[in-house]
């Protein structure tokens, strides 16, 4: 029995041709033919199964068969805000496995004591791709260009609650699992935004501007964590309280 070959095919529905990129896997890698069977990721909730209907050295057509509509596995929207480290490797392999775990958003600040200030969001977009079909998620999160701290804070809206993870002892933190575990009830399905800072931390008045605009101030545990495992542990804990 063939295993089920999976692409990312934006608007799926509307289009009958995959996307360059995935052509070029789907004839040249998997050597598909006319008649063989795939199935499609709109990113947006809905799979479909499709045949491919022609083949040419550069595109793939196909004809949609069924369609699939996802169950959603987590209640509310999860957003994470994250300071990238130095090593974008170490970032890349977080947003690899938290795509595999599953959330919504992610947006990435540009904090004091950030250690890097720019990053290429089309390298991101190919790795939540490939984490999306490989976990067959059926919806792709979206990814959000580098944002300065404070321009992030003043513009963050959401229908839930917010929250900033540090290490500041002077000011009261709440424990965040506990506290997300406490709203998540099976009726509920508020939106969670929470906050990751550098290496460091992030800075002391960075803490108190996020709490002057609506933000909790949490802790992820006793543990000090990189940055990367951070974000990791905070997306892991949102699933476990929010899981349908």
């Amino acid at each position: 029995m063939k295993e089920a070959r999976y692409f990312y095919v934006p608007n799926a529905a509307a289009e009958t041709e995959l996307p360059a990129d995935e052509a070029v896997h789907a004839t040249r890698v998997l050597r598909l033919k006319e008649g063989d069977e795939m199935f499609l990721m709109d990113g947006d909730g809905y799979f479909y199964k499709a045949e491919v209907a022609l083949v040419s050295s550069k595109k793939c057509l196909y004809t949609i068969k069924e369609t699939l509509k996802q169950d959603l596995v987590w209640r509310g929207k999860i957003h994470l805000a994250i300071a990238p480290t130095k090593d974008m490797g170490r970032i890349e392999w977080m947003i690899e496995k938290i795509t595999e775990i599953g959330f919504d958003e992610i947006s990435f600040l540009d904090c004091k004591f950030s250690e890097r200030k720019t990053l290429r969001v089309d390298r991101i977009e190919k790795i939540v791709i490939s984490a999306v079909k490989q976990s067959r998620k059926g919806w792709k999160p979206v990814v959000n260009p580098m944002t300065p701290f404070h321009h992030f804070i003043e513009n963050c809206f959401n229908n839930g609650r917010k929250f900033i993870c540090h290490c500041y002892p002077e000011i009261l933190r709440a424990d965040f699992f506990t506290a997300i575990s406490q709203e998540c009830q099976p009726s509920s399905a508020e939106d969670i935004t929470v906050l990751v800072g550098p290496e460091g931390d992030f800075s002391i008045d960075e803490v108190r501007f996020a709490l002057e605009h609506g933000f909790e101030s949490v802790t992820l545990g006793n543990s000090r964590l990189r940055t990367e495992t951070a974000g990791l542990s905070a997306v892991m804990m949102s699933q476990l309280a929010c899981r349908v």
